[in-house]
């Protein structure tokens, strides 16, 4: 990103009006491509676009850029499917890590989005996923979606509906309640951390799904793993592997939900865990170790 004391710093610069929006625009970014390092590309590409525009007749910063971002995304969206399509094993969304005290910029502007959701949102067009994420997570009006996306009002209508569907029948039980899904996971974390399978698997649903993304590069299923007994074992495993032996699973807000992490070195974080709850027990686990999807997270 550039920087403000090399170009123009007045009140009413391009810097300024940029700056001012680049968390909303990169929080639709990261909502659209599922990437950090790609939404930060995009952001690159927007700022540069802005700086060379013809500003004296935009009269709305940010739905200038909403519609830049939307269509950068856009773009590498039909690119992204066709490496996601031949990527090894399960494709899952790069995490975004906080603390209550300090949420993760990109997560913090427009409703959260898990990593559920994100993942769910895979099965989407790149048009409908469009639709969506400016509409239903940002409430951006449709005639300003349309406008992005080159389609009429109607048309984009369809396509947040159509989305909405399928995101709907496409996801996992998980409950709405905030506290229901923390005290689920700290229980897990619990059981986890104590070594003992019969009560990890009290917190499992019978059915829970293990959905994990190595990439190729570490170690991991190349298809969803199913059922509390297989999911409890592997889970230990994974317990055992951490360096931190007193808390080999570290609770941490995962797109602003609780979640866990584990240290493959002093500070080093070797895997990010994402889950969905329902009636009071794990439904879904998705687990990212794929070393590149972690860079950004940084030493912790």
């Amino acid at each position: 990103m550039p920087d403000p004391t090399a170009v123009d710093t007045a009140p009413s610069g391009p810097v300024d009006a940029f700056q001012a929006e680049r968390r909303y625009l990169g929080a639709v970014a990261y909502r659209l491509l599922g990437s950090v390092a790609d939404a930060e590309d995009v952001l690159q590409e927007a700022w540069l676009r802005w700086q060379s525009a013809d500003r004296s007749g935009i009269a709305e910063p940010r739905a200038y850029l909403t519609t830049v971002v939307t269509r950068l995304c856009y773009d590498q969206l039909g690119s992204a499917r066709a490496r996601r399509e031949a990527y090894f094993g399960e494709w899952l969304p790069e995490p975004l890590l906080s603390t209550a005290e300090s949420p993760a910029e990109l997560a913090e502007v427009g409703e959260a989005v898990s990593v559920a959701m994100l993942a769910v949102m895979e099965q989407l067009t790149p048009a409908e996923r469009a639709a969506f994420v400016l509409h239903d997570v940002f409430a951006v009006g449709f005639e300003e979606i349309a406008s992005a996306l080159d389609r009429s009002p109607e048309a984009t209508r369809q396509l947040a509906s159509r989305a909405r569907r399928r995101v709907r029948d496409g996801g996992r039980r998980s409950t709405i309640d905030p506290a229901e899904h923390r005290q689920v996971v700290t229980a897990f974390i619990a059981a986890a951390t104590g070594g003992d399978l019969m009560t990890l698997m009290e917190v499992l649903d019978p059915e829970v799904v293990w959905h994990a993304d190595g990439g190729g590069i570490v170690s991991a299923g190349r298809r969803p793993l199913l059922g509390a007994l297989h999911v409890g074992r592997l889970v230990r495993k994974l317990a055992e592997r951490s360096v931190d032996v007193e808390r080999p699973l570290v609770p941490m807000l995962v797109n602003g939900e609780l979640g866990a992490v584990w240290y493959s070195g002093p500070g080093v974080i070797g895997g990010v865990l994402a889950f969905t709850v329902a009636d009071g027990r794990i439904t879904s686990a998705y687990v990212m170790v794929n070393p590149e999807k972690l860079t950004h997270l940084g030493k912790a």
